[in-house]
């Protein structure tokens, strides 16, 4: 089982079936994963405020936070 598995079974189903009750407890688990989703973000932001550090690793960790932010999310400062 993948991360991303886990993540889905602990969230439970997002996509709306039409019906309003399951469709109010789906909204539920789509706000919950845009809220995860929002926090990871903001994670990969600070490590990649590092990007200019001098410790190699450090450095290292930021620029792989930015390019991934920057070319696959069009996050952009």
């Amino acid at each position: 089982m993948e991360l991303k598995d886990v993540v889905r079974k602990l969230i439970g189903k997002i996509n709306p079936v039409g019906e309003t009750n399951a469709d109010d407890q789906r909204f539920e688990n789509l706000k919950a994963h845009c809220e995860l989703v929002n926090d990871l973000i903001i994670d990969l932001w600070y490590v990649s405020r590092e990007k200019d550090r001098n410790e190699y690793s450090m450095s290292r960790a930021g620029k792989y936070a930015e390019e991934f932010l920057r070319d696959t999310l069009n996050i952009k400062e």
